[in-house]
């Protein structure tokens, strides 16, 4: 997923400074520029796990690398964060209030925001 305006982000592999360690891998812009931790090696273990670890990085690198919040809420204009329910889905959740609907809400499952017509463009 990507901002409209910029090329997909990529998934970075580099080679661990530890020579018995497997490489690490990160989130990149197009560019092959990247910011934050690794990804999780552990997130494999579950799929919701790594769709988290992913989108956490993804959040990372366009936050610190662009200076703006991603993905945006269309309804408040407020970032988004990965939450996951008790089902192991992971969704993309607004901390904006909701008229009698309650304090936060689930905007869209995490992969499925281009679905919904928002201003994010998936590429496979």
């Amino acid at each position: 997923m990507t901002l409209p305006q910029l090329e997909p982000l990529q998934l970075l592999a580099l080679p661990s400074y530890d020579a018995d360690e497997p490489e690490n891998v990160y989130v990149a812009m197009a560019n092959g520029e990247w910011h934050g931790n690794h990804l999780d090696p552990n997130s494999q273990d579950s799929l919701a796990s790594a769709l988290a670890s992913v989108a956490d990085a993804a959040q990372e690198t366009v936050m610190e690398l662009l200076w703006q919040a991603w993905p945006l809420c269309p309804e408040h204009g407020l970032g988004m964060h990965p939450m996951e329910d008790t089902e192991e889905r992971l969704s993309w959740w607004c901390a904006g209030e909701r008229l009698r609907r309650g304090p936060a809400h689930i905007h869209a499952a995490v992969g499925a925001l281009d679905a919904l017509g928002a201003s994010i463009r998936t590429r496979s």
